[in-house]
C-alpha cells in the first residue's frame, strides 16, 4: 500500500487511550513509508493521527472542504492540504488518493465514511481494504450490530468479510496488505453462497 485514508473523530474522545493509538497509528504508517490521507483537520484525533505521521516524516495529504478551512480547523504543517467544495467531494478525493481505509473511533461523521467505502466495496467500485481499529473495544456494538445484518439476512457473509478488524495496528496492516478482494456477490441468492 502506497497511502492509507484514516477516518476518526474531530473530538479526541474521553478515553486517552483513543489519542494514543491516533499518534501510534500515524508512526507506524510513517515508519513503514505509507502515506496518511486524512480529513486536513488540526483536532481531535485527526490532528492526532496527522502529527504522528509528521513526526517521523511521514507524507500526510489533508482533504478539507473549504467551509471547514474558514472555521481556521485546517492542519498547518501539512505535506500537501487539498482544498475541495464539499463532503462529498472529500470523500470522493480520499477515496481517490488511498490504497486502503483505516477507521478509528469517531461520530456520525466517521460512520458514514466507513459505511460510505463499504457501500462502494459491495457495490463493487472499488477493491480497496477497509479496516477497522477496534480500540478499546470502541467497536465491539458495531461488530455485534453487522454480525446481526448478516444473521438476518440483510448482509451477505462474503460483504460482512470485506471488513477487516484489529485491536492491533500492525496486525490491521498486516491483513490489509493481503486482502484479496472477492467479487461483490451482492445480487445472489443467499442458496448460491
Amino acid at each position: 500500500m502506497k497511502r492509507v485514508t484514516v477516518f476518526c473523530g474531530s473530538c479526541l474522545g474521553n478515553d486517552v487511550y483513543f489519542e494514543l493509538q491516533a499518534k501510534n497509528l500515524g508512526q507506524t504508517l510513517a515508519k513503514k513509508n505509507i502515506g496518511l490521507v486524512y480529513g486536513g483537520a488540526n483536532i481531535g484525533l485527526m490532528g492526532a493521527v496527522a502529527d504522528g505521521a509528521l513526526s517521523l516524516g511521514g507524507e500526510v495529504i489533508g482533504v478539507l472542504p473549504i467551509f471547514l478551512k474558514e472555521k481556521e480547523i485546517a492542519h498547518e504543517h501539512l505535506s500537501e492540504l487539498i482544498l475541495v467544495e464539499s463532503m462529498h467531494e472529500r470523500k470522493m478525493k480520499m477515496n481517490e488518493l488511498c490504497d486502503g481505509v483505516i477507521t478509528l473511533p469517531g461520530g456520525f461523521g466517521t460512520m458514514e465514511e466507513l459505511f460510505e467505502m463499504l457501500t462502494w466495496a459491495q457495490l463493487g467500485l472499488h477493491k480497496k481494504p477497509i479496516g477497522l481499529l477496534n480500540c478499546n473495544g470502541f467497536y465491539d456494538s458495531l461488530i455485534n450490530m453487522i454480525q446481526q445484518m448478516t444473521d438476518s439476512g440483510f448482509l451477505k457473509k462474503t460483504n460482512q468479510q470485506m471488513l477487516l478488524v484489529s485491536d492491533n495496528i500492525d496486525d490491521l496492516i498486516n491483513q490489509m496488505e493481503n486482502y484479496n478482494a472477492k467479487e461483490s456477490y451482492k445480487w445472489i441468492s443467499n442458496e448460491t453462497l
